[in-house]
């Protein structure tokens, strides 16, 4: 076992108090072999550092790790064959990218898949934490006068990039093992929905084309917002992001005839509406049940029947958390979030 400078100045100390070869390696946790080989090297050379190996060289020299190191910390996407065709044009050294993945390893960078959101712009950084700071001390109390709407669309056959198949060697274009796909996903269904804390709305569904701003006045707001907003009380806010149908005029000045209240709602924001993740919630749902559906007209009746399922204390406790969502906006200067 090897061990540290540290680790081998701790067993020598003990050593030297008297202490016996068992009692330091319970101590340190270490087997016995080790205790008694570090502190025999010690005897004989006086020092803490192990003897120089007699394996093989290494490829790089410590520049050429900094060079390595500072090449992918400048471009994070940067491949392991990009990082050695630079190494290789700038400083004269060939090496095999397994060499470059090693020496990237050794300064605690690993390959992961890149996480995903929206690409924000100076302009929506600026309004993202301004509408953080704004909100960030709001109580519970003031969070239950919203509710939280958007849209969503579910596939007929929806992979999530996570599928995976059981396969032996050769198998790799064998029909069992494939994955087929369907143009447009089978068909889809557009879905509205909106929650606050103490309930939700029904799940509206959007036939016959795209949702227009007149249909969203006439089949979402005046069927299903201003119906409910009397359940909320007078201080009612509604939250719908900034999608075309949402900002059209005709929106604006309908909710203004009618009395009600829309959020001022920064661009580029799903990391802070809620009902994202109830829309997430909704989708592993439908794909985990049994039998699964073959068709629009049994895909609508889950959404339907799950939709209707969900908990409201996963709801509550996910507009609990909109002061740790604001939190997070403000740490990140307007970024994107873990959220």
């Amino acid at each position: 076992m090897q061990t540290s400078l540290t680790d081998s100045a701790k067993v020598v100390a003990l050593m030297e108090e008297g202490n016996s070869q068992r009692y330091v390696a319970q101590t340190l946790r270490i087997p016995r072999s080790t205790v008694q080989r570090v502190y025999q090297r010690y005897r004989e050379t006086g020092g803490y550092s192990r003897r120089p190996g007699s394996g093989r060289k290494r490829a790089t020299s410590a520049r050429d790790d900094r060079f390595i190191v500072s090449n992918t910390l400048r471009d994070r996407h940067s491949t392991a064959v990009d990082t050695r065709r630079a190494l290789q044009e700038i400083r004269e050294v060939n090496v095999s990218e397994r060499t470059v993945r090693r020496r990237l390893n050794e300064a605690g960078l690993k390959s992961r898949r890149p996480n995903k959101g929206p690409e924000l712009l100076q302009q929506h950084r600026v309004e993202r934490l301004r509408f953080a700071l704004n909100h960030v001390n709001w109580n519970q109390e003031e969070w239950t006068r919203v509710l939280f709407t958007d849209e969503s669309r579910f596939c007929l056959r929806s992979p999530d990039g996570r599928e995976r198949v059981w396969r032996r060697r050769g198998e790799r274009f064998a029909p069992c093992t494939f994955s087929p796909r369907v143009s447009f996903q089978g068909g889809s269904v557009m879905v509205w929905g909106g929650i606050s804390y103490e309930a939700r709305t029904e799940l509206v569904f959007v036939d016959g084309g795209s949702l227009t701003a007149a249909r969203y006045i006439e089949e979402v707001l005046l069927e299903h917002v201003v119906p409910y907003a009397p359940i909320i009380g007078e201080e009612f806010l509604l939250m719908h992001d900034n999608a075309c149908p949402h900002a059209a005029r005709i929106v604006n000045e309908f909710l203004n005839d009618v009395g009600l209240h829309a959020m001022a709602w920064p661009a580029r924001s799903p990391d802070i509406n809620p009902i994202e993740h109830v829309w997430d919630m909704l989708k592993k749902r439908v794909r985990s049940r049994l039998p699964p559906h073959s068709n629009l007209h049994q895909l609508r009746n889950l959404l339907t029947e799950e939709w209707n399922n969900i908990d409201q204390t996963v709801i509550q406790n996910l507009i609990e958390g909109l002061n740790r969502r604001m939190a997070a906006v403000i740490q990140s200067r307007g970024g994107n979030t873990r959220y």
